[in-house]
């Protein structure tokens, strides 16, 4: 796989019935391993190792509803009363993060309403932190550390 902007660690690759397996330590199992996945195991292992984020607090491929249509959200950060804080959108690292990839995790956000939402192709990363007051929007220069989620902080 390819190499990413985002720190290594040592990965549980296998391979079952001819195909190659990850080792997801957030679902507790092994699933496909697609670019897009190799994205968020790297990603997801950053956020904890890194950015002190919980793992019993990050939740990876969770349904939500949003307009009688089913959608599935790559990973959701919650706040110690399990309120969703962060929606990450992971692409393979092949594919451009465009206007086109924020629209789906803006698409996202009408249902959960969090305050952080990060785009990341393992090469790239976006976060931007949302103003419900007056409804705008601004990117941060990094992404924030656990701790700092619940600040009303303007970075």
């Amino acid at each position: 796989m390819q190499s990413l902007n985002l720190p290594t660690f040592p990965v549980k690759v296998i391979e079952k019935e001819k195909k190659r397996l990850i080792f997801d330590f957030i679902r507790q199992r092994y699933v496909a391993l697609t670019p897009e996945e190799w994205v968020r195991q790297h990603f997801v292992n950053y956020l904890v190792t890194d950015l002190n984020y919980p793992k019993n607090l990050i939740a990876n491929e969770i349904w939500i509803k949003l307009n009688n249509t089913s959608k599935r959200c790559d990973s959701i950060v919650y706040n110690q009363f399990l309120e969703p804080l962060l929606i990450i959108e992971y692409k393979a690292p092949y594919v451009k993060i465009t206007k086109s990839v924020f629209k789906q995790i803006v698409h996202y956000n009408m249902a959960l309403h969090v305050k952080y939402l990060i785009v990341s192709n393992g090469i790239t990363h976006y976060c931007c932190r949302i103003n419900y007051e007056d409804l705008t929007y601004f990117f941060l220069k990094e992404i924030p550390a656990y701790s700092t989620l619940n600040s009303s902080e303007e970075d």
